[in-house]
């Protein structure tokens, strides 16, 4: 069939990037619990930090 109208096809539409389903635990990032509380104490000093010097 030829498509006189330029439309995209069904077929087009299906196999498109932004028709796929996510993967699940695809975007998800594992961290451990030591990393996150290092984190976590090392914003919270940065943070003392520039408080200290916003007083000064």
């Amino acid at each position: 069939m030829n498509n006189a109208n330029n439309e995209v096809t069904k077929a087009d539409v299906q196999s498109s990037e932004l028709n796929k389903l996510p993967v699940p635990g695809q975007d998800d990032t594992e961290f451990s619990a030591e990393e996150a509380a290092e984190a976590f104490q090392s914003g919270a000093s940065a943070n003392r930090s520039a408080q200290n010097e916003e007083e000064a």
